[in-house]
């Protein structure tokens, strides 16, 4: 069996069991279309996405989240998106470029593992996927892999957005020392470069900040509150965090006079600059083919301040 067809089924793109006969003379065994130097110039979603999985040499988890939420893997690519999330402007979009394959990196159905036992006769899921079947795409998530690829691309696209290279430690990339600041200068930095409409604080807005810890997307109340409880570290940016979790935590260290703030610019905001990288990186893994990021949009905004059509 090839190496991508074991991919496609250690992936968790191809159960077991759908290794019928039929399915493997459908897109598997089907021979390639050639042009007039042997090169393949077609590719089925199914190859695209062995072809990604082999170009990161760490390997996706045993229980990866990176599987196809829809679509038929032995569709032929007409074109790539990226995306932080495959909301239905996303997917307007994508078919307006005639891409048909979604690179997703948070879910498709509104939970970690898109499971759809709780929409199943949801009108909102059944007009997204039917949207889907109707205009031929297939979605697949791209998370645990693009995590793991070195230097991390979520953290290299943030650090990147910031200006913040020379700032950043040799030895952890996920902490800075910046020049002297304030956490409420920080914050309205922050705010400017992501071209983020929100941004939450915890903390003294006055407080003078040199040591920076960078979360991506919801890292979880561990990661969080460690980077939070290291002496050279006065304030975490993160994406977002439960309020009971690394925001009350703050609270209270501020509320005992110590010199901790929490600065949350949004899962969105903190990784869709590293979804715009994987789109770079991709036009290099398919050279003969469209690859376009999307931006999914912020989805937030300020009463007054409504965002613009």
């Amino acid at each position: 069996m090839s190496t991508w067809v074991n991919i496609l089924i250690t992936g968790g793109l191809l159960p077991r069991g759908m290794l019928t006969r039929n399915l493997l003379a459908a897109f598997i065994l089907a021979p390639p279309v050639l042009n007039a130097q042997g090169q393949t110039t077609q590719l089925t979603a199914a190859q695209a996405i062995a072809r990604i999985q082999q170009a990161i040499p760490q390997p996706p988890p045993a229980d990866t989240v990176d599987t196809i939420k829809a679509g038929d893997p032995s569709t032929i690519v007409t074109g790539i998106v990226t995306c932080f999330t495959d909301n239905m402007d996303v997917l307007r979009r994508a078919v307006a470029l005639h891409a048909n394959l979604i690179v997703a990196h948070e879910p498709t159905f509104y939970n970690h593992r898109d499971e759809s036992t709780l929409f199943a006769n949801d009108p909102v899921y059944k007009e997204k996927l039917a949207y889907m079947h109707d205009h031929h795409l297939v979605v697949w998530r791209f998370h645990d892999q693009w995590h793991l690829r070195h230097p991390e691309p979520m953290t290299e696209a943030f650090t990147a957005a910031l200006g913040w290279q020379k700032y950043q430690h040799a030895d952890d990339p996920l902490f800075f020392t910046l020049p002297p600041t304030t956490v409420n200068a920080l914050a309205e930095d922050l705010q400017q470069k992501l071209n983020a409409r929100i941004v939450r604080v915890v903390g003294d807005p006055n407080l003078r900040v040199t040591g920076v810890a960078y979360r991506p997307g919801a890292s979880g109340e561990a990661a969080q509150i460690k980077a939070l409880e290291r002496d050279d570290v006065q304030v975490l940016v993160a994406g977002e965090s439960s309020e009971w979790e690394a925001v009350m935590y703050t609270q209270d260290a501020q509320q005992q006079h110590r010199s901790k703030a929490l600065i949350l610019v949004g899962h969105s905001n903190s990784e869709t600059d590293g979804m715009d990288t994987a789109a770079t990186w991709l036009r290099a893994l398919f050279p003969t083919l469209p690859v376009q990021y999307i931006n999914s949009g912020e989805p937030y905004w300020l009463p007054g301040h409504p965002p613009q059509p």
